[in-house]
């Protein structure tokens, strides 16, 4: 599975990636180790690698760079390919653990892998610093960023891959490296993309920033008549008209290819990738998105012509038909439709419209439960209607689909950054307040079955949930307007609120019952108090569907129950609600 999810597009990605500040800092650090350089080393013949690690309050950044600052023809000079065997051969085999018996060799860029074993005992060094061999652990207690402009984003490459084979425990969180190039060139060919892809942690520990127009990321693809080389790890294109992420290698080849010519081609220093990125910052701070409307076109077209307008492509209704253009695209619908087919042969369950489907019938099966009077969860719980049962199959597929893609997503710690979480949380939290409740409805159908959290509740949940609130916390606050004049569709918040109502109903039943011993009936009557002002708290927060208070709810059972129980001098701000009938002034937001 790759590392972004199909919940979001190449643009919003791309987006999300310049709001989470790394690009700026990794420029920035650089940057900083230019202005260091000493003026001799810049007017030397030989290549030098230089190395600056700087700690930021929320990461720590290892920036590479070159003395004298990289040139087309110190790439071109060494752009031949060595293979992992010559490697074995000249006592350097530090990548070695990149061959498998089903892909028993690789070939890396020269002048990048020459350089590394030139300055392999700096860069041990280095290693020493931030890995401990002993525990096989980061030494550093937040994200590490490894970064480098062309040459220098080779080595940084190279030098992720090294510490990415020796970390083997990852317990603590942001424990992968994170890799941030700038203009660096294919460092490899296919064998090193299969090797790298094969490990699916590591595939997503890489981003390349490319921008429009820039020489270095595409040289040996536009220079060689059959080129070798093969990208790896998820692409930023970016032009100060806007920027996109793509992940698909054969897009990623295509893309190189087409975004220059030897017209347009310039060498980008890091100051202009640094003004770029500021750009894009600025310009999504005052976002218009009236420049992309889609035009008018057929089938797949409309995305992909915004993503290429996006990476600095300049395209009108009368250019698309531009030769290039047009064969660039047509190739890549092509190339997206027989995806589809792959996936469709491979797994159609986890194909993207089955689950949208799968959740569109659970949303229509919910507004057909309220029209007839009675919330979904009871529906299912009770069953009530034909169609109950054929909610079942529904809630597998989504429930299988989901636990999968958490799990992937659990041995990627890296992917707990926020602007990497925000690519599918929304789904993943629409799915949990979804699912879970016809979980926790399955689970307390059967008699006598207690405490959801503890014997039923699965743990993808239970990070779906995490990973949703901490996200949220830096947004709290009281409810605005919008969220009380919504509230009525709305989706409970709290995937678990069935399985408290659950819980206090027993709690009820244990206090009716002459049978409970006292220390049963106090605990009752305890949990009894937690669970009104929980259901006071979620009121407050308009963060209840309206449908708790439908005349079949187990929520209004639990009432009725409550009611019966209590003493006459019993009073508290959820009966006083409820007696009140306050919540109808709820359903409109006026509470």
């Amino acid at each position: 599975m790759s590392q972004f999810p199909p919940f979001i597009s190449g643009l919003d990605l791309a987006d999300l990636v310049v709001n989470a500040d790394l690009l700026q800092l990794s420029c920035d650090a650089i940057e900083d180790l230019h202005a260091e350089t000493n003026p001799h080393q810049q007017l030397s013949s030989t290549l030098s690698v230089r190395h600056k690690l700087v700690q930021q309050s929320n990461c720590t950044i290892i920036a590479f760079a070159t003395s004298p600052l990289c040139t087309k023809d110190h790439i071109l000079q060494g752009g031949d390919l060595v293979s992992s065997s010559t490697l074995e051969e000249q006592k350097f085999p530090l990548f070695d653990f990149l061959r498998s018996k089903g892909n028993p060799s690789f070939s890396i860029l020269r002048v990048a892998i020459n350089l590394f074993e030139v300055y392999f005992q700096e860069l041990s060094q280095l290693k020493d610093q931030i890995h401990d061999s002993t525990t096989e652990e980061l030494l550093v207690n937040s994200r590490l960023i490894v970064t480098g402009h062309s040459l220098g984003g080779t080595i940084a490459s190279l030098f992720t891959l090294w510490l990415l084979d020796n970390i083997k425990n990852t317990t603590r969180r942001n424990q992968l490296p994170f890799c941030i190039t700038f203009g660096s060139p294919l460092i490899g060919d296919q064998g090193l993309q299969r090797a790298i892809s094969e490990h699916s942690q590591w595939n997503s520990c890489f981003l390349h920033v490319a921008a429009f127009k820039d020489l270095s990321p595409g040289i040996f693809i536009t220079s060689q008549p059959n080129p070798q080389y093969m990208p790896f790890g998820t692409y930023f294109f970016c032009s100060e008209l806007g920027c996109n992420c793509v992940e698909d290698p054969e897009v990623v080849s295509w893309l190189l290819k087409s975004t220059i010519t030897p017209v347009s081609a310039e060498e980008m220093g890091i100051d202009d990738y640094s003004g770029i990125v500021k750009h894009l910052k600025s310009r999504l701070i005052m976002k218009d998105n009236s420049q992309l409307g889609q035009p008018v076109t057929p089938s797949l077209r409309p995305e992909m012509i915004l993503q290429l307008k996006a990476i600095g492509f300049e395209i009108t209704a009368q250019q698309q038909q531009n030769n290039i253009i047009n064969d660039l695209i047509s190739e890549w619908e092509r190339h997206e439709n027989r995806k589809a087919q792959q996936m469709k042969a491979i797994d159609p369950n986890e194909k993207l419209n089955i689950v949208k489907i799968r959740m569109a019938n659970l949303e229509w099966y919910k507004k057909d439960c309220k029209a007839k009077g009675v919330g979904y969860y009871d529906s299912y719980k009770n069953l009530y209607f034909t169609r109950d049962g054929e909610v079942t199959k529904h809630k597998k597929v989504l429930f299988d689909y989901w636990k999968k893609f958490v799990e992937d997503l659990e041995r990627k710690p890296q992917k707990e950054g926020a602007f990497m979480r925000e690519t599918w949380l929304f789904a993943g939290t629409n799915y949990r307040r979804m699912v879970e409740p016809l979980d926790i409805a399955q689970y307390y159908r059967q008699t006598g079955k207690r405490d959801y959290l503890t014997y039923g509740r699965s743990r993808h949940y239970i990070l779906l949930e995490q990973w949703q609130k901490e996200q949220t916390e830096k947004l709290a606050g009281p409810p605005n307007d919008k969220k009380k004049q919504s509230v009525a569709g709305i989706l409970t918040e709290d995937s678990c609120f069935w399985m408290n109502v659950e819980e206090a109903l027993i709690s009820c039943k244990l206090l009716k019952d002459e049978t409970s011993s006292t220390s049963e009936k106090q605990s009752a009557r305890e949990s009894l108090n937690t669970f009104e002002q929980y259901v006071m708290d979620q009121l407050n927060n308009y963060a209840v569907s309206p449908e708790i208070f439908l005349e079949k709810s187990s929520f209004t059972k639990w009432w009725k129950d409550f009611q019966e129980i209590i003493e006459t001098s019993h009073n508290s701000p959820l009966t006083d609600f409820m007696k009140n009938r306050r919540y109808r002034q709820y359903e409109r937001g006026q509470f």
